[in-house]
């Protein structure tokens, strides 16, 4: 199809006479989106607190266990004649 057909299937379309939106729709639509918000919102600040207790709980192993540090040898090398 070229750009002309496309263009006139599309004012066609368009042109034609739809049914009329139900009033509540729109209500509907606002209460939805409310809610999606309030999901959304929930859901990043409990991902932003996990995210700090992850972190944090790093930090406090980190402090406590050293893990930058070699660990100490099991085995000593063998002492040879000087």
């Amino acid at each position: 199809m070229k750009r002309g057909e496309r263009e006139q299937a599309v004012r066609r379309v368009m042109e034609r006479a739809v049914a009329p939106v139900p009033p509540e729709l729109c209500a509907d639509a606002v209460r939805r989106g409310d809610r999606l918000l309030r999901r959304r919102r929930l859901a990043r600040r409990a991902l932003w607190v996990l995210a700090c207790a992850v972190a944090v709980a790093f930090a406090v192993w980190s402090a406590t266990a050293h893990p930058w540090v070699e660990p100490p040898s099991q085995t000593t090398p063998p002492v040879t004649d000087w």
